[in-house]
């Protein structure tokens, strides 16, 4: 990023901050529409069923969890790599 002018690197900035915004909004858009096909089954009242309320308490809490261990092994997989990488530099 030390090769942009500073008006590239706001540019780029703001792009990365504007895409990091679309894709969270598209996670909890996703988790939303799972949970409530899920979990919301009964449509002769506007508040949730106390089983509905406990379905979806657990289907976010899933969901998030499942998030978190998948962003975890991503980060391990990604020091894994560089590490083999530097290895593989440092071999030669």
């Amino acid at each position: 990023m030390d090769a942009l002018t500073p008006a590239e690197q706001r540019e780029l900035q703001t792009r990365m901050e504007r895409k990091q915004m679309k894709d969270f909004m598209n996670m909890y858009s996703n988790l939303v529409q799972r949970c409530f096909n899920d979990c919301v089954s009964d449509f002769t009242s506007k508040s949730l069923l106390s089983r509905e309320e406990g379905c979806v308490m657990r289907c976010v809490d899933k969901f998030l969890k499942s998030s978190e261990r998948l962003g975890e092994r991503f980060q391990e997989q990604n020091a894994q790599m560089a590490q083999q990488g530097n290895m593989g530099i440092g071999g030669r």
